[in-house]
């Protein structure tokens, strides 16, 4: 299976779960996609400096547009955004979605419900052990 496969069957999963699965509904929240274009820009960021400079290389058959076959990637265009594959954008927005679909969904079930910092909060009467 490509990568291109593998990106879409994520991206597919993420939109399901935050819609019939965990029910979150993420995706119509404006919150969601201000958290997400602040992370798509660091996204953007981290990729191209990977991928520009070719710490990362991707095999011609793997992804869509240009591959290996030229002296070096793409800044934008042959299915590049930023020297990053397309591919690579959207599994991001995949493993994004998934992990905020998860933490709001525990939320929901009571976990840390109300965060608290500082140090421990003992109930009434009740003191710490020594």
């Amino acid at each position: 299976m490509s990568y291109t496969m593998i990106t879409l069957v994520a991206v597919i999963s993420a939109v399901a779960a935050d819609i019939w699965l965990l029910r979150t509904r993420l995706l119509l929240r404006v919150d969601f996609w201000l958290a997400y274009a602040i992370m798509f820009v660091f996204q953007l960021l981290t990729n191209g400096v990977l991928t520009g400079r070719e710490v990362v290389r991707y095999a011609d058959d793997a992804i869509v547009g240009v591959g290996n076959d030229v002296a070096s990637p793409e800044f934008i265009g042959g299915g590049r955004l930023f020297y990053a594959p397309i591919e690579d954008l959207m599994f991001g927005f995949a493993l994004i979605l998934w992990v905020l679909g998860i933490w709001v969904w525990l939320g929901r079930r009571g976990l840390q419900r109300t965060p608290v910092s500082g140090p421990p909060r003992w109930r009434k009467g009740v003191e710490p052990a020594e």
